[in-house]
């Protein structure tokens, strides 16, 4: 017998040359019996061997996988990034490969995996090939993404889900899907849900939004019929909902829409014997999807929404561009009214107010224009009721007042052998309680060296009549201070001439619409479309009352002479209006002062100026 040991022979699929026969077998044993799928492939993408484990997990006989390409197997060669890869690893030029899959069993049923392909531990040519069967996992990630991306009252999808369909929708470019390229919203909200919770309480509240989701999902999948697909519905929160339209065929199809689920919420909803009506508004916007983004689609769909409240609720309103830009404009109004001021972008300009005996300048009103850089010359009826709206009309008023006193006190010391005129400043009532009018007056005032009497407030009938407290007491320390107090617009409000008696009121501004419904006889004048024979005999009445109350009247809007005739015959003190002038910047004014009169006429009248 030799004393030497045969060594072992090589094997096919593994480098035996270094271990013994029963090194092999033990290898051989936990390779087949290895609970993680595996398989040895060639430099030619074949399986050499394949453990159990894999057989089972592809759902076929273990030998039946010996000779089989591993990238069909394992669906490599559907992806073409991964396919790639799987080949540099084949060829050594990279060192490993990592990817998920979906694999189908020959029964129907999927599987998902986690391939990983490494080369061979020895160098040789070739990979080892592991799956990990990961299906539990991505099951409890869907499970997981479902709920976080679900409403749990509605079930519906959320806004988060929302947004990312709403995003993929308009990603799509119109070839690829081979739709209409369009896309419609309808943004509906319900009316009054508050009063539910309040009244019903949450729970209640709770079971009414699942019944208008499942009201709102049977009339998306009847509107979805003879269309490309059906209306996704989403609760976006609280109690407003979603119904998104991709490839829509135009306003059309979003009005059914919103008709349609108008009408369904209008029936009774009966919840554990509570008997429940609701209305809902909606804001409908249907567009091309390119150029559009999901940002700029719901801001639309919000204000139209909004208009379809403010309009009334229970409809739904189309998105209007026209008006959208009319509300974006008043929005770049009010977030530039403040900054405007401290950029010195305001001016003001001055209307005679003009003796009606003997045409005589004997004050003026201080009109407020906006310069703004981009809109152009605004005049107040632009801007002032957004300053009130935002609070921003306590320092324009400030401002417009100090202004209006320095001016006013200029034009004294620049006529000194002249009688001064007064200057009258409109004042807001928001200003009367958001700041200390009386020592804003006072301090212009000594601030300028402008008398009091020279000074004139003007505030609407509708802001003094029925007001008490503070504003009211603020009126009485102004008129003590010497300060006269004047009610713009009269005739348009409350006109309640006895409560005038308990103000601290010296003056009237007959409101415009008065003065232009007089009727002339002879005359033809391009006001007698609204000539009313009983405006005269009302502002004559208003005179003599106004007079027996120790008041002074002023008519507003005087633009023929046959209106200023006939004001002074039925006593009217003073007259203002383009038969005298048009609001002109300081310069006009310092003009008439030097001719002194105004007196009614082309060639007193300072030159018409736009306006």
């Amino acid at each position: 017998m030799s004393g030497t040991s045969e060594g072992p022979t090589p094997a096919a699929d593994l480098d035996r040359s270094a271990v013994t026969d029963s090194d092999y077998m033990t290898y051989r044993r936990v390779f087949a019996a290895a609970p993680l799928a595996m398989a040895v492939v060639d430099g030619d993408g074949l399986v050499v061997s394949a453990n159990t484990a894999l057989g089972r997990l592809l759902g076929t006989d273990t030998e039946a996988l010996t000779g089989r390409s591993a990238a069909d197997l394992t669906g490599l060669t559907t992806d073409a990034r991964a396919w790639h890869a799987y080949r540099e690893v084949l060829r050594g030029r990279r060192a490993r490969l990592r990817c998920t899959r979906r694999l189908k069993h020959p029964d129907g049923t999927a599987v998902w995996a986690r391939i990983t392909v490494a080369p061979l531990a020895d160098g040789r040519p070739g990979v080892l090939l592991s799956l990990t069967d990961i299906s539990a996992r991505r099951e409890l990630q869907a499970r997981i993404r479902h709920l976080r991306m679900h409403d749990p009252v509605t079930r519906l999808p959320n806004r988060t889900l929302f947004f990312e369909r709403l995003s993929a929708a308009l990603e799509t470019e119109p070839g690829e899907s081979g739709g209409t390229g369009r896309i419609g919203l309808c943004h509906l909200d319900i009316d009054g849900f508050k009063a539910v919770n309040d009244t019903h309480g949450h729970r209640v509240g709770d079971r009414l939004l699942a019944a208008v989701a499942e009201r709102l999902t049977r009339v998306a999948a009847e509107c979805g019929q003879g269309h490309a697909g059906t209306p996704l519905v989403a609760r976006l929160g609280g109690d407003e909902f979603a119904l998104l339209v991709e490839d829509s065929t135009g306003t059309d199809q979003l009005s059914d829409l919103a008709g349609s689920a108008l009408n369904a919420l209008e029936e009774p909803f009966d919840l554990g014997g509570r008997r429940l009506h609701l209305t809902a508004s909606v804001g409908v916007v249907e567009r091309h999807a390119a150029g559009t983004t999901a940002t700029g689609l719901m801001q639309a769909a919000d204000t139209t929404l909004y208009w379809a409240k403010t309009d009334g609720k229970a409809r739904w309103t189309l998105f209007d561009p026209e008006r959208n830009a009319h509300l974006m404009t008043r929005q770049a109004l009010t977030s530039a009214l403040r900054p405007a001021i401290e950029r010195g972008e305001f001016a003001l300009e001055y209307q005679p107010l003009v003796g009606m005996e003997d045409g005589s300048l004997s004050g003026v009103e201080a009109l407020i224009r906006w310069h703004h850089p981009q809109f152009g010359t605004l005049t107040p009826n632009r801007f002032i009721g957004l300053a009130e709206e935002d609070g921003s009309i306590v320092p324009l008023g400030r401002w417009a007042l100090a202004t209006a006193c320095r001016q006013a006190r200029r034009w004294q010391l620049d006529h000194p052998g002249e009688p001064p005129i007064f200057v009258s400043v409109n004042v807001a009532v928001r200003q009367v309680w958001d700041s200390d009018l009386v020592t804003d007056v006072a301090a212009v005032l000594a601030e300028t060296g402008l008398a009091p009497h020279l000074l004139q407030l003007e505030l609407t009938e509708s802001a003094v009549m029925g007001s008490a407290g503070r504003p009211i007491q603020a009126l009485q320390s102004l008129s003590d201070m010497g300060v006269r107090i004047a009610i713009d617009d009269f005739g348009t409000g409350y006109s309640n001439l006895a409560y005038l008696s308990r103000l601290p009121v010296s003056v009237l501004k007959l409101d415009g619409s008065f003065v232009r419904g007089f009727q002339y006889e002879g005359e033809r004048d391009t006001s007698a479309s609204s000539a009313n024979p009983a405006d005269e005999v009302i502002v004559e009445a208003m005179i003599q009352l106004a007079h027996r109350l120790g008041l002074t009247v002023t008519a507003e809007c005087v633009e023929t002479s046959a209106q200023a005739t006939r004001l002074r015959r039925i006593g009217c003190d003073t007259g203002q209006g383009w038969l005298y002038s048009r609001p002109v910047p300081p310069e006009g004014i310092s003009e008439l002062l030097g001719v002194r009169s105004c007196a009614a006429g082309p060639s007193h009248a300072v030159p018409p100026l736009s306006t």
